[in-house]
This record gives structure tokens, C-alpha cells and sequence, in this order.
């Protein structure tokens, strides 16, 4: 039976969200067993899932919804907005879906930042994921928000487990 929690993170760019992402899904796959699914919210339309020239791309080019399956995975291509709860129904199994992005979703979330914070996330966070490259005796954080080290993976993970929403 499959837990189907998710937990979100946001944050501006290259502030760290998608490594940190990639070591909790890694941690959890290989040492913990467990499945995970991953949204990435693309807001600039700036990812690109395909080379022009290859049949994938091709067939997507034409405005259809592609699936592309080989022995090892299979890759969904949709032309269309899709709400959450669609994109959840895709991933059917999971026990942990990780999004990142996506700041409206009702999920428990973790804002990530270095070097420099930015409290318009204020709004929007859950926790606080940083490291020593901001101090934040310099700002008032809510006391609600808990601040967690963005270099210790198994902190963020514990978070997670005791935070992390059914979906």
C-alpha cells in the first residue's frame, strides 16, 4: 500500500530546490525503498523534453498528447494545462510526490534560499530550508516557520515524514 504523501518546495532560482529535491528523492529511493514522483512546475515554458528532428518531437509538434514508451520508462507528453489532481492520477503508485513549484497547491511546503532571502515567500512556506550563507537574525521569520539546515538531507527528510500531506 503506497503512502501518497507530497510535500512541495519553492524558491527563487539557483537557490538550490532542484538538488536538494534530487537528494531527498535519491535518499528515499535507494536507501529508504520507496517510490517517488516528481512535479516540476516549468512557469516560462523554458523546458524542453525533446530534440526537434526526433520522432517524439515530431509527433508532439503536431499538438497531440504523446506517450513515449521504451523498455526502461515511459514519458507523457501533453499539450494542455493539466490540473494537480490529473497530473497525481498519472503517477498512480507513489508513496512520496515531491513538486516543485507550483506556490498555490494546498501542500505543506519548503522554501529554499541562499545567499539572499526573500520574505514574498513568507506567504508561502512551511519551513525554511537554508544554509549559513544568509543569516536570518536579520529578518523576522514567523514563529510557526521551522528552519531547516538545505545541507542536511536527513533533516529535511524527518520534515518531510511528520509534515508531508495525503494526496
Amino acid at each position: 500500500m503506497s503512502k501518497r504523501l507530497a510535500v512541495a518546495f519553492t524558491g527563487p532560482s539557483n537557490s538550490g530546490k532542484t538538488t536538494l529535491i534530487l537528494k531527498i528523492a535519491r535518499k528515499l529511493i535507494h536507501e529508504q525503498k520507496l517510490k517517488v514522483a516528481i512535479i516540476k512546475h516549468d512557469p516560462k515554458n523554458k523546458a524542453y523534453f525533446d530534440v526537434e528532428g526526433k520522432d517524439s518531437y515530431k509527433f508532439s509538434d503536431t499538438g497531440a498528447e504523446v506517450i513515449v514508451t521504451s523498455p526502461t520508462r515511459t514519458t507523457y507528453f501533453s499539450q494542455q494545462h493539466s490540473e494537480f489532481d490529473d497530473m497525481i492520477r498519472l503517477f498512480d503508485d507513489f508513496d512520496f510526490l515531491l513538486v516543485e513549484g507550483l506556490k498555490n497547491l494546498p501542500l505543506p511546503r519548503i522554501s529554499v534560499f541562499r545567499e539572499s532571502f526573500d520574505s514574498d515567500y513568507l506567504g508561502y512556506m512551511d519551513a525554511l530550508a537554508t544554509d549559513s550563507s544568509i543569516d536570518l537574525g536579520a529578518y523576522d521569520l514567523p514563529k510557526d516557520i521551522d528552519v531547516l539546515d538545505l545541507n542536511n538531507v536527513h533533516e529535511v527528510i524527518e520534515w518531510i515524514l511528520i509534515n508531508a500531506k495525503k494526496v
